[in-house]
């Protein structure tokens, strides 16, 4: 399988299941299979979740930063095992040594930075860092399964 350089939202959703108002990745701005993936999400004082977090003072929720860093991870599991592509089915199992360091705002362009600590057909676990304007905004390490429900 050839390496992509990056990927738009509609390919993006020909990885993902994920749609609005929860498919939190909007490009893939760089991939080397295997290792290390770079994602972007505009964050848009348009979403919804913005009315109640919180009035008059919005800030992207944490657990959906994470979610965020979880997509750009999950695609690149995906692209770097083919025999997953057409399955999109990931799981998140788990977040360990999660930080937020400041808060995301409506304007901020969350970039997403992801490395391969572990990998295999069916499991993966990736170190992740969001930055905004080179500032990190979150770190986590995130656990995931690739594969079949069931299985």
């Amino acid at each position: 399988m050839s390496q992509p350089q990056s990927l738009n939202v509609e390919e993006i959703k020909g990885i993902l299941p994920h749609r609005y108002p929860f498919l939190l990745v909007d490009r893939i701005l760089s991939v080397e299979l295997g290792k290390r993936i770079v994602g972007m999400k505009n964050v848009s004082i348009n979403e919804p979740f913005f009315q109640g977090h919180f009035p008059g003072r919005p800030i992207m929720p944490g657990v959906l930063i994470i979610e965020a860093m979880a997509q750009v991870g999950g695609i690149l599991a995906f692209l770097s095992t083919p025999e997953n592509l057409g399955n999109p089915l990931i799981y998140l199992l788990g977040a360990d040594k999660v930080r937020f360091r400041k808060p995301v705002v409506p304007g901020d362009q969350l970039i997403m930075e992801l490395e391969t600590l572990r990998s295999g057909k069916k499991f993966w676990k990736m170190q992740g860092k969001a930055l905004v304007n080179q500032v990190v905004v979150t770190e986590a390490e995130l656990m995931a399964s690739v594969g079949v429900e069931g299985e």
